[in-house]
């Protein structure tokens, strides 16, 4: 799959599900309430980190790639990132769950991007039907200023490279 956008393109406006982090929700006795993340308000003239799985709890997802990003948090902000934020196909509740369970507060924001619509604005979704996940989003990590893309990282198999922390970090 190749990307529709490319460095110095405008991401397509969109508003994600997501549950905002709250401590109340750290004891698991409740799911939260779901609102809109409405990007063009909330990032307009920040430094954005946006990393893409197929799903939450996934083994390479959920192994391989957002530990990293938990990981080197503070050496994202040293760079003048303003919002790390991980997407993917799942409901605002796995989402929250995701984040509730890896215990990242408010450091990562955890966005549903509902039926992969955001990402295949941008060629970014993947087909896997194959293997009963249906349309998901693809393997991806753009880097953000100002709404527009300063890095692109498309995973061009499985596993993570150009999408992980290390390759963004490199980029900023």
């Amino acid at each position: 799959m190749a990307p529709t956008i490319k460095v110095g393109d405008t991401v397509p406006s969109t508003s994600f599900g997501y549950v905002p982090y709250t401590p109340q929700l750290d004891d698991h006795s409740a799911c939260g309430v779901p609102t809109k993340l409405d990007i063009e308000k909330e990032w307009k003239g920040k430094k954005v980190v946006i990393f893409s799985v197929p799903g939450a709890f996934t083994p390479t997802c959920h192994v391989n790639h957002l530990p990293p990003y938990v990981q080197k948090y503070n050496d994202f902000k040293a760079k003048g990132v303003d919002t790390i934020a991980v997407v993917a196909a799942n409901d605002p509740f796995v989402m929250s769950g995701w984040g509730r369970f890896e215990k990242l507060s408010d450091k990562i924001l955890t966005l549903s991007d509902t039926n992969a619509e955001w990402s295949a604005k941008m060629g970014l979704s993947a087909d896997l039907s194959s293997v009963g996940f249906g349309t998901r989003t693809a393997r991806y990590a753009l880097v953000l200023d100002d709404l527009k893309v300063t890095y692109i990282g498309v995973e061009p198999e499985r596993g993570v490279t150009v999408s992980g922390a290390d390759a963004v970090l490199a980029a900023l």
